[in-house]
């Protein structure tokens, strides 16, 4: 007679409530990390040396500091004073995705593509106005009645709201910009053409 299959026992993660071997895949696998560290050491071997290294170097760098402020009395302020400020820079340089995946800051920039659809039809696309602190609905009306054509703010590739102005108003449109919002140099405007992005200065 076969023998009864047992259940298979699963170990769940305390930090996102899933299985440990889709922590990675989590909300914030940051916070997974120390749990997995301590209950599942077998399934991610990257972290518990990432954990070792990561120790290593805070050693290492409690004893410079040590080192730095036992040498002169007006090293200890200033010292602890600039350890203090790259730590906050460093959490306000540095956002996490899903999966610890490190996103990088975007530079403020106006893109104009032309995309032609139909072989005929021209839709002007500018992305990045909000970068100036520039709301997107007004942005698409004035851009509206300026050119009389149809305007709207749309979510575009890559989930990113963008405005699409109907007909090739390209090569006005950058003066309409620069004139209506004087927070956007000319320097921040760049055209795509053939795939490159080119300054328009």
């Amino acid at each position: 007679m076969a023998e009864k299959p047992q259940p298979v026992k699963v170990l769940y993660c305390a930090a996102c409530s899933l299985p440990a071997e889709y922590c990675e895949f989590g909300p914030d696998f940051e916070k997974c990390k120390p749990w997995l560290i301590k209950n599942a050491p077998d399934l991610y071997p990257d972290l518990l040396k990432e954990a070792n290294e990561k120790g290593v170097d805070k050693l290492s760098e409690q004893l410079q500091s040590v080192g730095i402020s036992s040498s002169s009395g007006d090293g200890t302020a200033s010292g602890g004073a600039t350890s203090g400020e790259t730590s906050t820079n460093k959490l306000e340089e540095v956002k996490r995705l899903p999966g610890g995946k490190i996103k990088k800051k975007e530079k403020q920039e106006v893109i104009i593509e032309k995309v032609v659809r139909n072989k005929r039809k021209c839709i002007t696309v500018v992305k990045g106005l909000e970068m100036f602190g520039i709301k997107l609905s007004d942005a698409s009306k004035k851009l509206g009645k300026k050119f009389a054509t149809g305007a709207s703010v749309v979510k575009g590739p890559t989930d990113k709201e963008q405005i699409d102005v109907q007909g090739d108003i390209s090569l006005d449109i950058v003066d309409f910009i620069t004139e209506t919002w004087p927070d956007v140099p000319e320097a921040a405007i760049y055209f795509i053409e053939d795939g490159k992005k080119v300054p328009i200065v």
